[in-house]
């Protein structure tokens, strides 16, 4: 399977699955559900960055095209399971799915593009497996 799409996949339903979650803290526990918001945000963040460092320590090749690639999925697969998710949820309805695949889709696929480039240049700075250090 093509790494792009591996990538896009799983993080589209992770986004969805964390829009979901915070949307059922939202429903069940009012006071809680600003703290949770960051906490989920800082959750995708860190996955973000370490699926993007690990691909640039182990020297994926065209890793900048193959993460554009997978933002441009997951973002709109996020927006769609997104909104399935709350209609179990807090009964959100199909009219959500327009903003989900617009804006959502695109905050989704400029944090998986963001993030993913973070943790390139993270990787990057890492020792390479099977390379000798340059004094």
């Amino acid at each position: 399977m093509r790494a792009w799409l591996v990538r896009g996949f799983w993080l589209g339903l992770f986004h969805g699955g964390v829009q979901t979650g915070t949307s059922a803290v939202s429903v069940h526990s009012p006071e809680a559900a600003s703290s949770i918001r960051y906490i989920a945000i800082g959750l995708v963040v860190v996955i973000g960055v370490l699926w993007g460092a690990l691909d640039a320590w182990r020297g994926l090749e065209g890793r900048g095209m193959v993460w554009f690639a997978a933002a441009l999925v997951a973002g709109p697969l996020a927006g769609v399971v997104g909104v399935v998710g709350r209609s179990w949820v807090d009964q959100t309805g199909l009219e959500s799915l327009g903003p989900a695949l617009t804006g959502g889709a695109a905050f989704t696929a400029l944090l998986v593009m963001a993030t993913a480039a973070v943790g390139m240049g993270v990787g990057n700075a890492l020792p390479q497996p099977g390379r000798t250090p340059t004094p």
